[in-house]
């Protein structure tokens, strides 16, 4: 795992969107077409904003995401669709072919068919976030780390409910769904490479324990620590409950 603190979460965005073009450019020199992977929510606001400044030939991307509440309105606020829409697609030129997650139909159908689209495009880059109470997606603790389905139907557990209500998309704690369909994550590791973008103090703990708590469901993304290809992009606040080790690590 590469570990990169910077100053500011802007800096981070930044560094962490341009890695990512990088990425992108270099699967489609390979191999004619990037197939990638976006998350959503505060933590990835400067990556995305940084990863529409660049050059791509967005024509030759496939785009899946990650997470989508079930019997959430594509109008509402929180609508992860919606997000993407909005801060990404309307942003930049026609991808090949962009697939979101619809939590309004039947949810068994939408992960079975998903889950067929992606088995047809191996992933080159993913970038993904660690939610407050340490989870992967929207796979909280304890996580599945067996199924080799790409996606679930998953409940979310009160901590990351909170952490939703907390920062903003809500009304009221009990205004958030109390499922989603998220990508596994077997299927999120299966990806060449992966950008994790964490920044503020509020993921400070939850950053501690992926890089400091022994790899396990009960700590989702400490499995990152295992993947050939991971950048870390922390900052500072993130970053301030690391000890001086776990915070060198680099390479």
């Amino acid at each position: 795992m590469n570990i990169l603190i910077s100053k500011t979460s802007e800096e981070l965005g930044t560094l962490a969107g341009k890695e990512t073009a990088d990425l992108i450019r270099q699967a489609i020199a390979d191999r004619g077409q990037a197939n990638i992977i976006l998350g959503t929510g505060t933590s990835q606001f400067a990556t995305l904003a940084q990863l529409i400044r660049e050059d791509i030939d967005w024509s030759r991307v496939v785009m899946f995401h990650l997470d989508e509440y079930i019997d959430l309105p594509i109008s509402h606020p929180a609508s992860f669709r919606k997000y993407l829409q909005e801060r990404f697609l309307a942003k930049v030129s026609p991808l090949k072919a962009s697939y979101l997650i619809d939590g309004e139909i039947d949810p068994q159908e939408e992960i079975r068919h998903l889950g067929n689209l992606i088995r047809l495009h191996p992933i080159d880059v993913a970038l993904v976030g660690i939610g407050e109470n340490g989870h992967l997606a929207f796979n909280d603790p304890p996580a599945d780390f067996e199924t080799e389905e790409p996606y679930l139907i998953v409940d979310l557990d009160t901590a990351c409910r909170r952490q939703q209500f907390n920062e903003g998309w809500f009304p009221s704690l009990e205004d958030v769904p109390a499922q989603a369909i998220s990508m596994s994550v077997r299927q999120i590791m299966k990806s060449r490479h992966i950008i994790c973008s964490v920044p503020d103090a509020r993921k400070a703990q939850a950053t501690k324990d992926t890089l400091e708590q022994p790899i396990s469901p009960l700590f989702p993304a400490s499995i990152l620590r295992s993947h050939p290809a991971c950048s870390l992009y922390l900052d500072e606040l993130s970053a301030s409950l690391l000890t001086v080790e776990s915070g060198q690590k680099e390479g």
